[in-house]
């Protein structure tokens, strides 16, 4: 691993990622990178017809999070500054194996190995994942407008593919330690317990790899 932390803080939509890796930039002190949502022109189109406004939806997710990672990599990384973010790049393939049509992905799949092959790779993954009830209750509760139309079955198989996605990720990357934690188990907004055992867990992590002295 390298010798400046990267950690990605990923899981299925309403899991609770910005609000973790928020927390872990307030106890680390390091860098934030959050993902460009709510900016997303096409967003509140895809949930109301998937099918429609996919390529443009993924595409526009691509685009940003590339511009984001190279940002974080000029001005952070490359000066020895740590990072956590709440996403993770990959998260792309996962929708849009989901969402694009065979052509379409295809399209999809090369302009995204373009782009992501020099990217920065993140050292440190945190997956938090959650039953479909608990998903659909803190996207209640946040109350965003673009996901009031967001399918319950499509949720769920999202989960899946978040499952299906993080083994093959373990599978190809065994260098790079995935943190996992369940969100039905542990409420890391309303319990310090369930928080400080997450950071410690984050912190045993850390120190294996010698980065102590980054803390």
């Amino acid at each position: 691993m390298g010798e400046i932390p990267f950690i990605t803080v990923e899981g299925p939509i309403g899991v609770g990622k910005t609000s973790l890796a928020k927390t872990i930039s307030d106890r680390f002190q390091f860098a934030l990178l959050k993902e460009i949502v709510d900016e997303n022109p096409f967003l509140g189109k895809f949930y109301e017809n998937i099918e429609e406004w996919s390529f443009q939806t993924e595409m526009f997710f691509l685009c940003n999070r590339f511009k984001q990672l190279g940002d974080i990599n000029t001005h952070y990384l490359r000066k020895s500054h740590a990072v956590v973010a709440d996403y993770h790049i990959f998260k792309n393939l996962i929708f849009a194996r989901r969402t694009l049509s065979g052509e379409e992905y295809q399209k999809y799949y090369k302009i995204y190995q373009i782009l992501t092959e020099d990217m920065p790779k993140p050292n440190v993954i945190v997956y938090l994942n959650a039953s479909l009830e608990t998903l659909l209750k803190r996207i209640e509760l946040r109350g965003r407008e673009v996901e009031k139309n967001i399918s319950p079955l499509y949720l769920e198989q999202l989960s899946i593919d978040y499952e299906q996605a993080m083994a093959a990720y373990e599978t190809e990357h065994p260098d790079i330690p995935i943190l996992r934690f369940n969100g039905d188990e542990l409420d890391f907004v309303k319990s310090e317990q369930d928080l400080q055992f997450i950071m410690d867990t984050l912190l045993s992590t850390l120190n294996s790899a010698k980065w102590i002295n980054t803390l």
